[in-house]
């Protein structure tokens, strides 16, 4: 695989921005600016003075994240179109960087918006992930009691499920089912 989707801390930390909204168990994990640092804070971007506005914002990069990786799978140009979007919005623009013997392209945001900085980054990996193997490694977890969005990284790029967890239950539940058919 290329190097270009292998940030797989941007990529995490795309899969976790969208999560951080439940819609099936109707929780939101991004309701409060305290919220909003620690979640920064885990993903190694907490040096912001974060108020409402940045929440929103946040927010509101959320719900274009979550679209990209709902969507990708079955419409990957309505994808494509939110994430440059976004790109746009957050006026991003690549760098080319060199470190220990290596070139990278990196995206960074000229704004001094924590928003701004957070949707080059999740963006421009979810775009990384397309461009390099495709948009059917883009989805949402198959279990049928979750909407948990992830990105396939693999080699088969055949997963399914947001988590072990949301894969064990759908085995348990076929097994349980081809039991109760005997």
């Amino acid at each position: 695989m290329l190097d270009a989707c292998h940030n797989p801390s941007a990529v995490q930390t795309a899969v976790d921005l969208a999560n951080t909204l439940k819609p099936i168990k109707g929780e939101d994990e991004l309701e409060t600016v305290e919220q909003l640092r620690d979640f920064l804070d885990d993903h190694g971007a907490g040096r912001w003075r974060l108020t409402r506005a940045d929440l929103a914002e946040v927010r509101a990069l959320r719900e274009t994240v979550r679209a990209v990786l709902e969507r990708a799978n079955t419409d990957a140009v309505e994808a494509a179109a939110l994430i440059n979007d976004g790109l746009r919005r957050s006026r991003a623009t690549p760098a080319l960087r060199h470190d220990h013997d290596r070139w990278w392209t990196e995206i960074t945001s000229d704004t001094d918006r924590c928003s701004a900085h957070l949707a080059a980054t999740t963006l421009s990996a979810l775009a990384s992930v397309i461009a390099t193997l495709g948009p059917a490694r883009l989805g949402v977890c198959a279990g049928p009691a979750c909407r948990g969005t992830f990105v396939d990284l693999s080699r088969n790029g055949s997963k399914q499920y947001c988590t072990r967890t949301c894969a064990h239950r759908a085995s348990v539940t076929a097994y349980r089912s081809r039991q109760s058919a005997r």
